[in-house]
């Protein structure tokens, strides 16, 4: 079982979750027919996934202001969570609907979501716990948007 130590590892394994979820919303985008409403959708995540692994890697930049607290050790090690779509046997995703993408979505927002819970609420310092929050507060943001983005393009 694997464990993350530094705050770093943590968001770094983010991160790598939101590429990798990503690159598979892309793969499953290319084997739709284009302009069909999950080719959209899948684009649309593919995007999302971007978006969220940018925001985490500026957190990772040399020059960023959120080094300090990105070099913490944990007090006792954090065990990595299991997360939907992370394992070997998923490469491909099996979908068919904006809902079955949308869920999908949910799903591995949540993990991350419980993960920056947990931290922020076991944290040793402030710094590492305004962190935290922060990642969660952008988090549940994101999750909202998505949503309702989603939605939409279900309605259109």
């Amino acid at each position: 079982m694997e464990h993350f130590h530094q705050t770093r590892e943590m968001v770094r394994w983010a991160a790598n979750y939101h590429a990798h979820l990503k690159d598979l919303y892309l793969e499953k985008a290319s084997a739709v027919k284009p302009g069909e409403r999950l080719s959209m959708c899948l684009d649309y995540v593919a995007k999302h996934e971007q978006h969220l692994q940018s925001e985490l890697e500026q957190y990772l930049a040399e020059d960023s202001s959120h080094r300090g607290v990105l070099d913490t050790w944990f007090e006792e090690a954090v065990e990595v969570p299991s997360a939907p779509l992370l394992a070997e046997n998923h490469k491909t995703l099996d979908v068919d609907s904006p809902q079955e993408v949308l869920d999908i979505a949910l799903a591995s927002n949540r993990t991350l979501q419980e993960l920056y819970d947990q931290r922020a609420q076991h944290a040793v310092s402030s710094a590492e716990r305004e962190l935290f929050e922060s990642l969660s507060g952008q988090n549940e943001a994101e999750i909202r948007r998505l949503v309702r983005n989603i939605q939409r393009l279900e309605d259109y």
